[in-house]
């Protein structure tokens, strides 16, 4: 994993919330933590470093009414996964999101989010 850069605090995510690429209109991986500037997204394939992609991230009715939020986040840096030779986890900034997705990815944070541990 890369030296820690992070300005904001990540919080462990206690749900797996699918993520899409809404240009290629497929699934690319699910939130594994989350801060209020960008996550974690685990994948089953390497996913190129400084990219930027339009996302989709599907919701939950405690969470909205709407089904999904779109945003654009930027990939800032990849790995394989230490325990599942067969996954690889992503650190993405939110580079793009409006005011009112902003406020419901915040919800996300508040409702989903786990307290920091040491991990």
């Amino acid at each position: 994993m890369p030296d820690e850069r992070r300005v904001s605090k990540r919080r462990k995510f206690g749900y797996y919330m699918r993520v899409l690429d809404n240009t290629a209109h497929e699934h690319i991986g699910y939130l594994s933590d989350i801060s209020t500037r960008g996550f974690k997204l685990d994948s089953t394939r390497p996913i190129q470093i400084n990219r930027d992609f339009s996302l989709r991230l599907d919701l939950t009715p405690e969470i909205s009414e709407r089904p999904f939020i779109s945003f654009t986040a930027r990939v800032k840096w990849g790995a394989a996964d230490r325990t599942d030779p067969n996954s690889f986890i992503h650190g993405f900034e939110i580079i793009s999101i409006s005011p009112y997705d902003a406020d419901i990815f915040l919800r996300i944070v508040d409702k989903y989010g786990a307290p920091d541990s040491n991990w």
